[in-house]
């Protein structure tokens, strides 16, 4: 086999196992010992191809977001051509945005959901070198989505925006880590909660159907000033339903 063909395949291996060894452990917890063993190869590979645990993780990142990255600005385009100038409709930046990220989960040529649990969990406690790698590998997307928002929600504060934005990212970041916590507080998995015809989309499909409402939701609320008098608005139709329920059970 040729160097260059090895050195290729080597470097892909390593790849693959970091990959799975820092979903399932985390960056502090994974040992560069657990990632040779299980990739087979020695440390000076691993130092020759990466330099280091942290250009090891880096280049994990690197190569799942060079494809998402662009998918995203592609898919942006792309609308904003057909739209001819027009503001794009939030459901569709929300959408073009987080919708792709999900597809990954979707096309294990892409990581799939091994690499959505891995950035999930990386973004939810990033160490201080993936932070300031993470805001230069955005920095071009974010900003052409944070304008389109601007645009689809004009009656919307700019800041305000932002605001929603980062819960949205919170959001996303929490969901793709995986869903432990709702094992912890109600004893169930996802799946037990889900019926027969959800029981046979891809975790990435359920996933999706239920996350992107939810951040539609969230960037329509009403603004914070307006929040007092939507709850004294919403007052008397929950005390209607709380009697109607009542009658019910008399």
């Amino acid at each position: 086999m040729p160097d260059a063909k090895l050195n290729s395949d080597t470097r892909v291996r390593i790849l693959d196992v970091s990959e799975r060894q820092f979903m399932a452990h985390g960056y502090e917890g994974t040992s560069m010992r657990m990632i040779t063993s299980m990739a087979k190869v020695n440390l000076a590979a691993v130092n020759y191809h990466f330099g280091s645990k942290e250009g090891l993780l880096r280049e994990v990142f690197r190569r799942r977001l060079t494809w998402l990255n662009s998918e995203r600005l592609a898919v942006l385009d792309a609308l904003e051509e057909r739209a001819k100038g027009a503001p794009l409709k939030p459901s569709q930046v929300l959408e073009a945005f987080f919708g792709t990220l999900l597809r990954i989960g979707e096309d294990e040529s892409l990581g799939g959901m091994t690499f959505l649990r891995l950035l999930g969990r990386t973004l939810t406690d990033p160490a201080e070198f993936i932070r300031t790698f993470f805001a230069t590998e955005y920095a071009e997307v974010i900003e052409r989505y944070k304008l389109a928002l601007f645009r689809a929600v004009p009656d919307v504060p700019k800041a305000e925006i932002v605001w929603r934005l980062h819960f949205m990212l919170g959001a996303m970041s929490y969901a793709i880590a995986g869903t432990d916590i709702l094992r912890v507080i109600t004893g169930h998995e996802m799946s037990d909660i889900s019926g027969k015809e959800e029981g046979t989309k891809s975790e990435a499909r359920r996933l999706s159907e239920r996350l992107m409402p939810f951040l539609l939701g969230g960037l329509r609320a009403a603004l914070p000033q307006f929040a007092d008098s939507s709850n004294r608005q919403q007052a008397p139709l929950a005390k209607t339903v709380r009697s109607k329920s009542q009658e019910k059970k008399k």
